[in-house]
Formats: structure tokens, C-alpha cells, sequence
């Protein structure tokens, strides 16, 4: 079975992806991997920072590895607040922050389209690949369960008026847009390797 490090020390992350990749790939974290560092992000765009993370990983191990970025782009808000989900409403990483601050400046706005969106950095073989997973879907006007992490509460995918808080991972898998990037990463793998190591 083919190991990537995965550049994350978000344990929800690691549980979604290892999920949503299934058991022909074993994602390794970096607290798994040895590695204790808190990787920046400090780019603009979800490209550069996933690369960052990639890149840094690399670096230090010399093997393949993989990061992912992933934000909540909210149409009336002008994409917000993307880049910065995790730390929306400061640098403190506070979700319950950031939920209240997305609901506040939704408070009197019709439009509630928004969308998920993650790209995935490989680096395989000393090359970069780029792997993009988009979920489309609504701001609920109020959290609706308590399951998965940061705006999940608060986020209906198109198709249902469940939202990802409500959701057991199986059933988010079906829409998720980490499950979309992690599927075009394992399809891109088995071409690298045939399927004989996957």
C-alpha cells in the first residue's frame, strides 16, 4: 500500500481524507510521521498555501507527500471567507467565531449561495500536481447539528436540506468537495502506479 504523508496537524482533516480515500492509500499525519511543526499559510490563494505545506513537508522529509487548503467561498460576501476560513474571525481559530461572523453578515441577504472548495498539492516523485474538489451549496440561517468541524453546521449541500453538521461522514462523503480532490488524487495515483502498489 502506497504511504503519503499527509502536511496537516488537523486530525479531522486526516480522519475525512483517510476516509474519503478508503484503504488503498494510508495517510500518515504529520504527528504520525514525527514531524512537530505548524505550517503557515500565508498566501492568498488556496493553491499557493497548499503548496506551501507540501513543499515544506518535502523539505524536511524527502518524500512524497500531500497537503490540501480548503475554503468556504460565501457568493454575497464576495467569496468570503475563503483563504482565511480557519481564522475568519481571528487568529485564535475559533469556528464558533467564524460561524457567528458568516451568520452576521448574512443576517439581511437573500442570496446564500456558497460553495467548498479544496485543492490538493502532491508532490510525487519531485513533481507538484494539483487535485480540486468543489461542493456547491447554501448557508443554513442557523446551525443544524453538531457533527463534522468548522462551518459544517451551517452549510447545505445542493441536493439536500441536511447540512454537513447533521451528516454522518458516509453520507457527507457523497458530496463532499475533500472527497472530490481525494478521489481525482487516488485516480492520478493508480495511473503513476499501475494500480500494483494501490
Amino acid at each position: 500500500m502506497t504511504r503519503l504523508i499527509f502536511a496537516t496537524n488537523n486530525a479531522n482533516k486526516v480522519t475525512e481524507l483517510q476516509s474519503a480515500i478508503g484503504n488503498v492509500i494510508e495517510v500518515v499525519s504529520l504527528r504520525e510521521a514525527g514531524i512537530d511543526i505548524d505550517i503557515p499559510e500565508p498566501y492568498d490563494t488556496l493553491e499557493e498555501n497548499a503548496t506551501q505545506k507540501s513543499k515544506t513537508i518535502h523539505d524536511i522529509t524527502g518524500v512524497n507527500c500531500f497537503s490540501e487548503d480548503t475554503g468556504l467561498e460565501v457568493e454575497s460576501l464576495g467569496g468570503e471567507p475563503g483563504v482565511k476560513s480557519a481564522r475568519y474571525a481571528g487568529e485564535n481559530r475559533s469556528f464558533e467565531s467564524n460561524i457567528d461572523k458568516v451568520l452576521t453578515k448574512l443576517q439581511n441577504q437573500e442570496n446564500r449561495k456558497a460553495r467548498f472548495r479544496t485543492v490538493i498539492s502532491l508532490i510525487w516523485e519531485e513533481k507538484e500536481y494539483f487535485f480540486e474538489g468543489i461542493c456547491e451549496g447554501i448557508i443554513r440561517k442557523e446551525r443544524q447539528g453538531a457533527k463534522g468541524f468548522g462551518y459544517d453546521p451551517i452549510f447545505s449541500p445542493s441536493g439536500t436540506n441536511r447540512t454537513f453538521g447533521e451528516m454522518e461522514l458516509e453520507e457527507k462523503n457523497q458530496f463532499s468537495h475533500r472527497r472530490k480532490a481525494a478521489d481525482k488524487l487516488v485516480s492520478f495515483l493508480k495511473e503513476q502506479t499501475h494500480g500494483s502498489e494501490l
